[in-house]
């Protein structure tokens, strides 16, 4: 900035940074020989335009036109004559000499030249990950035992069956019957033994699994399905137990808060999310308080301001003060770990300490420019990070957007408030596209979420910081500065769920590149609207219309559950949980969901207060997991299971009556008849050494028939179980597809059901890509309206005069 209120921002570095950038992100998850022509082609491009010699001139011209003459030939100026630079020319950034087309010229050939860079970058990485036996391995998706060392914490992810386990690593060993083979290559693992997140990163492990080809642009050498525990080698170094250290201790003094308290203060400190739920989470998502549960530059910019508050009252000066910080800078990496967001907000922090030790003016942009050029040319990988992209598009909302915004603000309000709701709304703004493109939903409530909000997240954050280091001396100090920490956390906690349950606290909208245009479209139009008064009355006459309209429909319109409904998709993430009306205040159940939560919610929303019979398809924890919250003040009569139950359910459904489901079975519950189609096998008892495909195929496939509805309900059956019952199976108007809309479906079990509405329970942003998109336009292909739990929450299916109707809650 030029000065208090100026706009003039310097861009020098700008256009190097999105070159960096977006040739990184080009040239991503090609092969090495399109990366290496790449940066050939730009290196050569950049080369020719930099070092091209100027245009020579004759002697007539030279003659004709003194003021072309070179230096050399033009006598030297009157030092007392020449005009002083004025502030535009400084401002041309040192290139005057080349005149306006010179200086267009250099910055194309800059611009070149970091497209080169990077792309040899990615080039060389893909060349490293792309060769050598751990891809051999890979390529031919053999099993071999390896050693490795974690970079990154494991991450439990609800996992199809049970809980899996992503760990970034670097492969150091392969071990081959005949020879150990030393290698250096990331790697990603994916476990489902929990022995797993009790490792922290630079410990050394072996462990066996199968290796596999990285299906997405990472640069990866292999993926790596692993098979039981880790034996631990080495153990972590000193640096990363110490780090440890301070979050086990700060865990350890936040234990008497609150459960909600306690789960979200080490996140805000320190990024630590090892006893956050799923539900929680979900509800800052909605409110748009999600940054607030990973460490971020507004958590390195709070400890960086009280380290040089302190360095301030203790009297040291400028040429010091950055020392004390750097070190608490370094300190903190290491404590929160190097995620994205952290190791931009780090070089941001870092650039900016630079600024103060020589004490030259501090420029945002310039910075956050650095800090990108930086850190795409020594991970080319975060080019395509989405945390990576949020995090900085956050901060050049509040370097470029919130200046101006607070500047008018402050005519109509409080500088305090203005200078708040500037904030709020330019971060906001600046992401959206990129949510957008995450969720498919734009956030509502996010600006006024983040305003109630940002008053407590420095205490938040600070007490906590201070109540962390406190600990290491002594916990029962430490716990004493955790309660007023905790309150400020509470209000936090408050304001997201109370901002989650908000009607439209979220609305739909398309998800992908093509969501992100549409919004920067709508966004435009907003700037227009708002620059015009005609407009703006246009438009407020037109959102008076459509509030009206939807009040009058809300009002008009049934209430949930819809009058009527003959069964229920309840929306429990990646998972099943139905309900078939059986009566008033009574459902059959056909599966739970991972979670009690969602499935208890559910059957509360639907007024199930009674459950003749819960059926278990089969034993995997996305199906049996959500058991409690289906007994949760509901009487259970009876529980159905597969033939082959391994007894795992069990645990889940003690003190009920259990039955076993076989094939010609038929159940009636009111007007309600269930009948039993498979599975067809009655062998041995499931095992958890059986694979997945075992024990989904090992699914309760139910058809369920009242009067004007019929569905056929299939559990998890991939393509064995399916082929085996095609020739059974009836039509129905409703199919529940299997397993989630995987790609293992048969076409001929598809075809036999006829059915004309395919419902898809699955979880948003699964990692196992469902439903597929074969699966999906296979479905259309067969006449069938597909409906979706992760794009429409639960789904009623109604019965009406004229068929079926569907209801969704979203």
């Amino acid at each position: 900035m030029e000065g208090p209120g100026s706009l003039a921002v310097d861009l020098r570095l700008v256009g190097p940074a999105l070159a960096v950038w977006i040739g990184a992100a080009a040239v991503l998850g090609t092969r090495p020989a399109v990366a290496y022509t790449v940066a050939a082609l730009s290196a050569a491009a950049s080369a020719s335009i930099l070092f091209r010699p100027g245009p020579r001139r004759s002697a007539a011209w030279q003659a004709a036109h003194p003021e072309g003459r070179s230096t050399t030939e033009m006598p030297a100026p009157d030092p007392e004559q020449r005009p002083l630079p004025t502030a535009r020319d400084r401002n041309a950034g040192g290139v005057g000499r080349c005149g306006g087309g010179g200086r267009y010229r250099v910055v194309v050939g800059v611009v070149l030249g970091c497209v080169a860079a990077s792309a040899f970058g990615v080039a060389v990485r893909g060349t490293a990950v792309g060769t050598g036996p751990v891809r051999e391995l890979a390529r031919t998706e053999r099993i071999a035992s390896a050693e490795a060392v974690l970079t990154a914490d494991p991450q439990a992810k609800p996992g199809r069956g049970r809980q899996t386990i992503l760990v970034k690593a670097r492969l150091e060993a392969v071990l081959r019957v005949e020879r150990r083979v030393a290698v250096r290559v990331p790697v990603l693992l994916i476990a489902a033994d929990m022995r797993w997140l009790r490792l922290i990163p630079s410990e050394r492990v072996r462990f066996r699994g199968r290796f596999d080809v990285p299906r997405n642009a990472e640069l990866l050498a292999a993926v790596v399905l692993v098979r039981g525990p880790p034996t631990v080698l080495e153990p972590p170094s000193a640096v990363q137990r110490a780090a440890e250290h301070v979050r086990a201790r700060l865990r350890q003094a936040s234990d008497g808060l609150p459960a909600a308290q306690r789960a979200v203060l080490p996140g805000m400190v320190v990024g630590d999310n090892s006893r956050l739920d799923q539900k929680l989470s979900d509800d800052f998502r909605a409110a748009g308080l999600a940054h607030l549960l990973v460490v971020s530059g507004a958590n390195l910019a709070i400890v960086i301001g009280a380290v040089l508050a302190l360095c301030r009252f203790a009297g040291l000066g400028r040429r010091v003060a950055p020392f004390p910080a750097a070190l608490a800078v370094a300190a903190f990496v290491v404590v929160a770990r190097p995620e994205p967001s952290v190791l931009r907000a780090t070089v941001m922090g870092v650039i900016g300490l630079l600024a103060l030790f020589t004490g030259r003016p501090r420029q945002g942009v310039p910075a956050l420019a650095a800090a990108v050029l930086l850190l795409v040319l020594i991970d080319p990988g975060l080019a395509r990070s989405y945390g990576f992209a949020l995090s900085v598009l956050a901060t050049a909302g509040l370097l470029v957007l919130a200046p101006p915004w607070r500047e008018r603000l402050r005519r109509r309000m409080p500088d305090l408030l203005a200078d708040a709701l500037a904030i709020a709304a330019a971060a906001q703004v600046a992401v959206a596209p990129v949510l957008v493109m995450l969720s498919g939903e734009v956030g509502v409530v996010s600006v006024a979420a983040n305003l109630l909000a940002a008053p407590a997240v420095a205490p938040a954050t600070l007490l906590g910081a201070l109540g962390a280091v406190t600990a290491l001396i002594s916990v029962p100090i430490a716990e004493l500065l955790m309660w007023p920490a905790g309150f400020a956390v509470g209000w936090i906690v408050w304001v997201a769920r109370a901002s989650a349950k908000l009607p439209y606290a979220t609305i739909p909208w398309k998800g992908g590149g093509l969501g992100a245009l549409t919004l920067l479209a709508a966004c435009a139009l907003a700037v227009l609207i708002l620059r015009s008064r005609r407009l703006r009355l246009a438009a407020v006459a037109v959102t008076a219309g459509i509030l009206l309209a939807v009040i009058g429909l809300r009002v008009i319109a049934p209430g949930w559950p819809p009058p009527a409904w003959a069964m229920v998709a309840c929306d429990v993430g990646q998972g099943d949980a139905l309900a078939l009306a059986a009566g008033p205040g009574r459902a059959v159940v056909v599966d739970t969901g991972p979670d009690p939560g969602p499935v208890n919610a559910c059957l509360g929303r639907l007024g199930v207060r009674d459950v003749p019979m819960l059926i278990l398809t089969h034993p995997h924890a996305d199906h049996i997991g959500g058991t409690a919250g289906v007994r949760e003040g509901r009487r259970v009569h009876t529980v159905l299971t597969t033939p082959r139950a391994s007894g795992r359910e069990a645990r889940y459904t003690s003190g009920l009556l259990s039955r076993v489901a076989l094939p010609g079975q038929r159940w009636n519950v009111g007007d309600l008849e269930l009948s039993v189609l498979g599975p067809l096998s009655t062998g041995p008892g499931l095992t958890p050494a059986d694979d997945g495909t075992t024990i989904n195929n090992a699914s309760i496939v139910l058809v369920a028939r009242r009067p004007g509805f019929s569905a056929l309900l299939a559990g998890d059956v991939e393509l064995e179980a399916q082929r085996a019952l095609a020739g059974s199976v009836p039509a129905v108007q409703v199919l529940k597809v299997p397993h989630h809309g995987s790609r293992s479906q048969d076409p001929a079990f598809l075809t036999a059901a006829h059915a004309s509405v395919s419902l898809i329970s699955v979880g948003r942003d699964n990692d196992y890509g469902h439903p597929s998109p074969v699966t999906v336009n296979r479905l259309q292909h067969l006449g069938a309206h597909v409906h979706r739990t992760d794009q429409e929450g639960d789904i009623a299916v109604v019965r009406t005069a004229t068929g079926l109707s569907i209801v969704p809650r979203h």
